[in-house]
């Protein structure tokens, strides 16, 4: 059985043709979806997904662009919902960082931050975690183990081939393969 970890379904894209979409993925072997949280605001769309289809599920969580929005109330009350499985997306994300030292540090700082709440609340609802992880191996490694995420585990989604992380596959965590191994400046281990 094929169930995809990581589909955006709540995007504007696919308003129109949901259900066209679903039924193509059905017919194709994927039996069932998870909708990653990488806005508040997107959750109550996640939410009514995973009610619609008997196979659509979804997390709660910010991703490290969303951090300004990041509300831990509001999380708490999605994170109760039996339609909801996971915590996240979460991580960190240095890619797109400021300019200047300062801001980027200040960044980098505050999406540290966000990332161990977010383990945190994972660790108190007992939900993995869906964890994104760009250009910030060694810090996210930290985070996670520093904030014991071992205890509930998840998958790197956007993990880009760093031997850096692959230990953590004896904590609990798993690896989603995504687009980045397609691209013509992929790594080769």
């Amino acid at each position: 059985m094929i169930i995809d970890t990581h589909t955006h379904l709540d995007d504007k894209s696919y308003f129109e043709d949901l259900d066209e979409v679903i039924k193509r993925a059905n017919d194709g072997g994927v039996k069932g979806f998870l909708i990653p949280g990488a806005d508040i605001n997107d959750l109550p769309r996640a939410r009514e997904i995973a009610y619609r289809y008997p196979n659509v599920f979804f997390a709660a969580g910010v991703h490290p662009y969303n951090i300004d929005g990041y509300d831990e109330k509001i999380l708490k009350a999605y994170l109760k919902d039996e339609r909801c499985i996971a915590v996240g997306e979460c991580g960190l994300d240095y890619f797109r960082l400021p300019d200047y030292k300062k801001e980027k540090e200040e960044n980098k700082k505050r999406q540290k931050d966000i990332f161990a709440k977010q383990i945190r609340l994972a660790i108190e609802v007992n939900k993995p975690l869906i964890i994104h992880i760009r250009d910030a191996n060694e810090d996210s490694k930290n985070v996670l183990l520093e904030n014991g995420a071992d205890i509930v585990g998840g998958v790197l989604h956007c993990y880009n081939a760093s031997r850096h992380l692959l230990d953590l596959s004896e904590k609990g965590f798993y690896f989603g393969i995504g687009g980045v191994l397609t691209f013509k400046n992929a790594k080769n281990w």
